[in-house]
């Protein structure tokens, strides 16, 4: 049985549950309960903090993890990474009070910076040749310039708004972050096939993220300009209709260019347009 480590609680917790929803793996989640197998795959999910992932992967105690990348860089644990996950992303900046006139990175040199992430920073200061007072704290950060604690941070931002209610601004981006998956570089034969129909999985659900599937009738005489309106995965499906002079199109398309096609496809003259989502794509 693999086992895999995921965030007990959290964003990545509920995006991570999100995907093994999807991908079919019916895990039931009870209070208190740290090590829950699933009832229909060959997977066991170990929930841990976030901070603790990268070690548990690395010294076996789970197979694989589901860690954000930020965590990953931070803790340097010997644990390869697997697959990026494509969700929860988010950045690693840095962020002084608002009135402060920044004009380069060299405003950070002689400066206190509080922070959960001393590695990253570290590297980060040595790379600018920058001497600056690093304060570790674990919580939130976001107040510490306020209360005196430090000149500034270096924290993760998603959205920006938990910066501005602490009247910060975000100047310079160090690192960008998404979900691993990450995995024991001594997994074994039998446990890495589990992890490939799990992968498989994954990405079934990932590829028909954002994207549905159009079935329209349209004069023949418009077929080649609206194949290249819906390209699909290699080639829209046309079927001749028993009208004369028609056809039935069948394609994919992206969800983000949807109503400007549909626009399109009207002035070309198609007609009976039927889009429905997409659950799963196999590639």
């Amino acid at each position: 049985m693999l086992r895999i480590a995921v965030q007990a609680k959290g964003r990545l917790y509920e995006e991570t549950m999100l995907m093994f929803a999807e991908s079919s793996i019916k895990i039931e989640s009870g209070k208190r309960t740290l090590l829950i197998p699933a009832k229909n795959f060959p997977l066991e999910v170990l929930y841990l903090r976030d901070d603790d992932i990268p070690q548990a992967v690395a010294s076996g105690i789970a197979d694989v993890g589901v860690v954000g990348e930020n965590e990953y860089v931070e803790k340097a644990e010997d644990a390869e990474i697997i697959k990026r996950l494509d969700f929860s992303k988010c950045r690693l900046s840095l962020a002084i009070p608002k009135a402060v006139d920044y004009k380069g990175v060299e405003w950070f040199d002689g400066k206190k910076i509080a922070t959960s992430y001393p590695v990253i920073l570290k590297s980060f200061l040595k790379k600018n040749n920058l001497n600056a007072e690093i304060h570790v704290i674990t919580g939130s950060v976001e107040i510490a310039p306020g209360i005196g604690l430090a000149d500034c941070i270096f924290d993760i931002v998603s959205s920006g708004s938990t910066l501005v209610s602490n009247n910060l601004k975000e100047v310079e981006v160090v690192m960008k972050s998404e979900a691993l998956m990450i995995g024991n570089k001594n997994i074994s034969a039998e446990k890495r096939e589990v992890l490939d129909e799990l992968l498989f999985r994954f990405d079934s659900y990932k590829n028909a993220e954002g994207k549905k599937y159009i079935v329209l009738n349209i004069p023949n005489d418009k077929i080649d300009e609206v194949c290249k309106l819906l390209p699909g995965m290699k080639a829209p499906t046309v079927t001749p209709l028993v009208e004369s002079g028609w056809s039935s199109l069948q394609s994919v398309i992206e969800e983000k260019t949807f109503w400007d096609i549909i626009s399109k496809l009207k002035t070309l003259g198609a007609q009976g347009i039927l889009v429905v989502p997409i659950e799963k794509m196999i590639l």
